[in-house]
């Protein structure tokens, strides 16, 4: 019960990011889709087995495939989403996880960053979910750590860019 009341939080904070906004509305699709894109086609410079596993595990996620994206998760793994790490330690959590994103994904961009694969998506509507609503074209970024072609970590990341402050202070 208690990963219900924690999967049940991060479905909540998810669709609220995804309506407001998730992020940055760019426009660029620099992915270009395709069904069987070569991870080389990422932009970033990730380690291409793990923008590989991202990406396909976006796809299959994207087509509401959930037990299938399920597939790309090590058990046990762990999972934030704006919430403190929750242990996924069954695959029925790990299928639960994954049923709590409101909306699909496209990879647009892997950057390597330590033992992380930062992952930057635009997001999508996707077949059985709830609804991505006004997050739809904008993006999402998560960092994850690939293991033996797995995802052992999921972890929402900020996508907004860093304001640096005026050079004359704030104005009054």
């Amino acid at each position: 019960m208690r990963l219900r009341a924690i999967l049940a939080a991060a479905a909540a904070l998810s669709l609220s990011a995804a309506l407001l906004g998730c992020g940055d509305n760019d426009g660029s699709d620099e992915n270009g889709g395709g069904d069987e894109s070569a991870p080389t086609e990422i932009p970033g410079g990730a380690d291409p087995e793990a923008a590989r596993v991202i990406d396909e595990w976006a796809k299959t996620l994207s087509e509401g495939e959930v037990e299938e994206a399920a597939d790309y998760f090590e058990v046990p793994s762990i999972a934030e989403n704006g919430t403190p790490p929750v242990p996924l330690d069954s695959r029925a959590e790990v299928i639960a996880f994954n049923e709590s994103l409101p909306c699909g994904a496209e990879l647009t961009n892997a950057e390597a960053d330590g033992q992380f694969t930062i992952a930057t998506f635009k997001l999508t509507e996707r077949p059985g979910a709830g609804q991505c609503g006004p997050g739809t074209g904008n993006t999402a970024k998560t960092a994850f750590v690939i293991e033996d072609g797995l995802i052992t970590v999921w972890r929402r990341v900020a996508d907004d860019p860093v304001v640096e402050p005026s050079a004359e202070g704030p104005i009054v």
